[in-house]
């Protein structure tokens, strides 16, 4: 009896330990297969969001080469970037802390005089980048309609004070070079006064004129007028280049522009164009500019040469920031290296 009674034991102890054995291979097996879907939902996961990162490189890619292609555009709108008409050599450039840029310049032909332009859009980048060649087209078709400078800064700042979606407030100089009488009349609408460097290194600025456009429709505008003889240089500019600051925090401020655009006096348009700006940037050291910078220089030769001819359809490449930056002098020191990109 108390044999039988150890048999039956050990039998439900074998089926319990072979119930336990089975509980234990499901669970495993469960558990394995739990984890397998869950990698396999992890692999989804992952591959879901490499294809939707790859998406927004692609999207991005676009968007930078839509950016560098509007900035090339720009730069064509901003032309000719340097030219001689008659006795006199220009030469502009834009030094932009981004691809888009709010500052502005051009040169056009007005019925035997050059009509000049040089603005500054409030903001910089995307924004005020679109704003650019509107802004041009209104002044080229005012300057067309009016011929006084203060009557064509009047009509731009009308046009823009009509639109609905809040026009950004813009400094403008504008000036008609009469190329037979050599007087330039000018209308200053809020930009730093632009500067006449004369042969003998005296400084005269240009400051008539009124307040910015787009605040007020019916503001008012008086127009200068002043002679450039020969040897004379027209130096105008934004706020980003008197307003550049360097490590110490300090502003290149209207006392280093006047010193550096005498220590380049009588050199050709050009070569005093980058000069100036190497100076500028060369303050700056190895703090980028927070602003866009821009500058047009027009000299009146000391001597006319009857091969000189108007070259206003001709647009000629001006030297990139790259070249710039090689004007300036090497660093003697372990300081940080300026920033070069765009």
């Amino acid at each position: 009896m108390i044999m039988i009674t150890k048999t039956a034991e050990t039998q439900n102890a074998s089926r319990n330990l072979r119930s336990t054995a089975a509980t234990c291979t499901g669970d495993k097996q469960t558990r394995q297969n739990s984890a397998m879907r869950a990698t396999a939902a992890q692999v989804d996961r992952t591959r879901s969001r490499d294809e939707e990162l790859e998406a927004v490189r692609r999207g991005h890619a676009k968007l930078q080469q839509a950016v560098y292609e509007a900035a090339q555009i720009q730069r064509k709108l901003c032309s000719p970037r340097e030219l001689v008409s008659g006795e006199y050599e220009i030469a502009g450039e834009i030094f932009a802390v981004r691809h888009l840029t709010g500052d502005f310049f051009k040169v056009m032909q007005l019925d035997g005089a050059l009509g000049l332009v040089v603005g500054d859009i409030a903001g910089k980048g995307l924004s005020a980048g679109i704003w650019q060649a509107h802004l041009m087209d209104l002044v080229q078709r005012s300057s067309r309609t009016h011929s006084h400078p203060a009557e064509v800064v009047a009509a731009v700042n009308r046009e823009l004070c009509l639109d609905q979606s809040e026009p950004p407030i813009t400094a403008l100089f504008f000036a008609r070079l009469d190329l037979e009488r050599n007087e330039l009349v000018y209308c200053n609408a809020g930009l730093p006064a632009p500067l006449v460097l004369r042969r003998d290194k005296s400084v005269e600025r240009l400051e008539a004129g009124g307040p910015m456009l787009g605040a007020l429709r019916e503001a008012i505008y008086k127009s200068g007028s002043v002679r450039l003889n020969p040897g004379d240089t027209l130096v105008a500019y934004s706020d980003g280049l008197t307003e550049c600051r360097n490590a110490q925090d300090e502003e290149f401020e209207m006392g280093r522009l006047s010193a550096a655009v005498k220590s380049v006096n009588g050199a050709n348009a050009n070569q005093f164009l980058f000069s100036t700006l190497a100076t500028v940037l060369d303050f700056a050291d190895s703090r980028a500019p927070e602003d866009d910078l821009s500058l047009l220089v027009v000299r009146r030769c000391e001597v006319a040469s009857t091969e000189r001819t108007s070259e206003l359809d001709k647009n000629l490449s001006a030297p990139r920031r790259e070249q710039m930056l090689a004007m300036r002098p090497r660093q003697t020191t372990n300081k940080q290296a300026p920033m070069t990109g765009s």
